[in-house]
């Protein structure tokens, strides 16, 4: 991890009505930082995802990337920055009737401009690197879940993004199914990706993260390494979050 800073959000703000979604919430990201973000259902977790990725627009609030501030407004500048900010979903979002293959090769064809060829092989790559081979020809409906999980995060790494975003990567899952997508996470973490990641799994939180973030109500209320805030003593709200799960 380098003390290179990628991304800067600043005061974030998002209201749907009068009903405050997101109230001042900032972030600091260097490179090959983990950062989590915790925190009950509802806090916005994943509403403050998609605002890093512009998905949802905030109301307030600016980003920077590396050191250059994003101007929301102009579509151009929005296509490359999600190409610099990739994001996994919880749900996969795959298309049905593509191939793994073609579904991490369609975007390097389309927003890259790599020839079939070129885009083919770089898919393998990937799907390699996730450990889906035997796996590139088969359709979603063929895969597991955390088969489908992986191709993607093949599809996101394809495009060479700075900084990956996960929004509770592992909710959609069997339990047993968990670990393999947990698993491409450390690699990808113990290679020097930037990630900020929504998740419930605390003993994962506990052994990877490089700072914890707790939200509820659309507001960070704590952040800090996880032995400041999970530590023997400590007395926090974070803590008291991670050991209600605990006891689930």
């Amino acid at each position: 991890m380098s003390d290179e800073q990628i991304l800067l959000a600043e005061h974030i703000g998002l209201r749907v009505g009068d009903k405050i979604i997101l109230d001042d919430c900032s972030l600091s990201l260097k490179k090959g930082e983990l950062k989590v973000l915790i925190g009950p259902s509802g806090a916005g977790k994943s509403t403050f995802l998609q605002c890093l990725n512009l998905l949802q627009t905030p109301d307030t609030g600016s980003i920077t990337l590396e050191g250059h501030p994003l101007d929301m407004k102009k579509p151009r500048a929005l296509c490359d920055y999600r190409t610099k900010v990739g994001m996994i979903f919880q749900d996969f979002k795959l298309f049905d009737h593509l191939t793994a293959i073609d579904n991490v090769s369609i975007a390097l064809k389309k927003v890259k401009g790599l020839s079939e060829k070129n885009a083919r092989q770089r898919a393998e790559t990937e799907l390699d690197r996730v450990n889906l081979t035997d796996q590139a020809t088969l359709y979603p409906a063929q895969l597991s879940g955390g088969q489908k999980q992986r191709v993607a995060f093949a599809r996101a790494l394809a495009m060479d993004p700075l900084i990956l975003l996960l929004d509770e990567p592992t909710s959609a899952l069997d339990p047993e199914l968990v670990g393999e997508v947990l698993q491409v996470i450390r690699d990808l973490s113990s290679r020097g990706m930037t990630m900020v990641m929504a998740t419930h799994q605390m003993d994962f939180i506990r052994q990877i993260a490089s700072e914890i973030i707790f939200m509820e109500h659309g507001r960070i209320l704590e952040q800090g390494n996880p032995e400041t805030l999970l530590g023997d003593g400590i007395q926090s709200r974070t803590k008291q979050f991670y050991t209600s799960l605990a006891s689930v």
